[in-house]
Formats: C-alpha cells, structure tokens, sequence
C-alpha cells in the first residue's frame, strides 16, 4: 500500500487521532479525476500529500503544535474566500528561496474531501490540505478562542514551537521572525 501522508509527522499525528491512510482515504475519497490531474501535471503543486484531505477537528491543533513540523504555516480557509490565495501566495513567496521548506498547510473550514481538492490549485507549494471534521465553532475554538471567524487566518509556528497569527497575509516583520533560525 502506498501512504497518503507526507511525512512520519502527518502518520503520527493522524495516528494519535485513530486515523490510518486506508480510514482517512475511505472518509475523504479522492475522485479518479483529481488524482489523475495532478499526475498529469508533474510541475503541479500537488504532491501525494496534498492529494488527501486530512481531517482536522477539536484535537487536531494541539496534535499539530505538540508534534507537528516545525516550522510550520497554517491558513485557515473557506471556499468562498477571495483573499485566502493572495495571502497563501505570501507565504509561498517567502520559503521559497529557501534550501529546507516550512509545511505549507491549507485547512478548509468548509468543505472536505473532493470539494476541499478542488480548491488545492489556488494554493501552490500547498504541503497538505486538511479540512474541519466535527463541529465548526468548537474547532476554531480549540484554535484560537479569539479568532473571530474571518479568513484568511494565518497562524505560523516557528521552529521553536512558538505561533504567530494574523488576519490576512502575515507582514514582512512576522514572516522574518517565523522563518528565523531556532
């Protein structure tokens, strides 16, 4: 069987959560379409990883932040968000001069599996896309008690483990903290 997940840090984290590739493909099916298009295109953003649609609910953040990369992005996302790929752009643009590349994680707030795919190509150099699994508002609340429900939310974590977050692209000034060395 060949793995869904991009690195032993997306297996132990969907592992710690009870998933396995086999239950996270049979929750999130990938259309014969989707998988095919991002073969066809091998310059494509779309890695194997990001063929998948984790799920993220109330446990994944405190998961992701214990055992997670690092460093690591997070933009929070909906379907219907028209800034959500400028501000991914930013983040894009920042790693990518660099010899070891930040995840790059897109997390959809609204739609999951294909659905959520079909947003992938807005977000190139996208890592793995992970999409809400549970009840909304108590997601976000595990995230971030404050977030007040706008996307594009950003939330870096740098290689200590320590999170910046923002509404909207993140500045020069907090990109240059995230990628500092640790």
């Amino acid at each position: 069987m060949t793995s869904v997940f991009k690195s032993t840090a997306h297996m132990v984290c969907a592992a710690a959560l009870g998933f396995n590739a086999l239950t996270v493909q049979a929750q999130h099916p990938v259309s014969h379409a989707v998988q095919h298009s991002a073969q066809a295109a091998p310059s494509s953003a779309l890695t194997v990883a990001s063929r998948t649609v984790l799920p993220f609910d109330e446990k994944t953040w405190a998961h992701a932040l214990q055992h997670g990369p690092r460093p690591a992005a997070y933009l929070f996302t909906t379907s219907y968000c028209s800034t959500c790929p400028a501000a991914f752009a930013v983040l894009h643009k920042a790693v990518q001069q660099l010899k070891n590349k930040p995840e790059l994680n897109a997390v959809m707030m609204d739609v999951n599996g294909p659905q959520a795919l079909r947003h992938a190509t807005h977000f190139k150099g996208m890592t793995q896309m992970y999409a809400f699994d549970g009840f909304e508002p108590a997601i976000r609340q595990a995230v971030d008690p404050a977030w007040p429900n706008v996307t594009p939310y950003v939330v870096l974590v740098d290689a200590k483990g320590q999170t910046q977050r923002v509404i909207g692209p993140p500045p020069a000034a907090m990109l240059k903290r995230w990628l500092a060395p640790a």
